[in-house]
């Protein structure tokens, strides 16, 4: 399972445990600028502009705090939350991962207010440096800790205006470098190691112990490109 979130998903439906190998974030793409480099003053948004993203309260949220909000993603609710966004908020549609990044790296920091059963987004905005503000609910409750960000409890719009108008009262707190080394858990050679020794195990208990899986070959990964996985957000 990709999260305690769904182990805890899969003893429910099938009564079964499972292990818990989270998904690979590229860290190594997704780094911080300098840092003397100051932040500017725009939440962000990156997502698929689907009704269960729950967009529309990190918009709304923006708009009745008066804060400027940058939303990179395309979708059938770009309309509807164009509608009521207001006129601090701006709609870039999909880009590229190299702006993507670019944005993580500037923004005051990134918007999560979806349950999602991991979510690789604010683990990518971690790995770049910046603060994550995101419902404390599925995987995200699971990766974004205080050094990050924080959670907020409600999905609603006004939990996550309280939580934005807190933050910003205590100076907007975070540490960028812990951020970095907490995302970093979920690196890619993290994901191989853990995934290689599970493989290993159930080879040595089924009696296979010849037939163990060996060590992982030294092969180029390549990166897909965002725009060949925009759904999956």
């Amino acid at each position: 399972s990709i999260s305690e979130t769904i182990r805890d998903r899969i003893t429910r439906c099938y009564g079964r445990d499972s292990r818990v190998i989270t998904p690979p974030v590229n860290v190594e793409f997704y780094h911080p600028r300098p840092a003397d480099v100051p932040r500017e003053d725009f939440y962000l948004v990156v997502s698929a502009l689907v009704p269960y993203k729950k967009i529309e309260h990190a918009v709304q949220a923006c708009a009745s705090l008066g804060r400027r909000l940058v939303v990179i993603g395309e979708g059938p609710e770009r309309a509807r939350l164009e509608a009521i966004a207001g006129d601090k908020a701006t709609f870039l549609g999909w880009k590229s991962d190299e702006e993507i990044r670019d944005h993580y790296r500037r923004c005051r920091a990134l918007l999560f207010p979806g349950e999602e059963d991991f979510g690789i987004v604010p683990v990518e905005a971690m790995a770049c440096g910046a603060p994550v503000i995101a419902l404390g609910r599925g995987g995200a409750a699971e990766t974004v800790d205080a050094s990050a960000g924080r959670t907020y409890p409600e999905p609603t719009a006004e939990s996550l205006a309280e939580s934005i108008r807190s933050w910003e009262a205590l100076g907007a707190p975070h540490d960028p470098v812990q951020g970095r080394r907490r995302a970093e858990e979920f690196s890619l050679p993290v994901y191989r190691e853990r995934m290689i020794r599970m493989l290993a195990e159930v080879a040595l208990a089924k009696g296979h112990a010849a037939d163990a899986v060996p060590p992982a070959p030294h092969v180029k990964v390549e990166r897909a490109s965002r725009t060949d996985a925009n759904q999956s957000l």
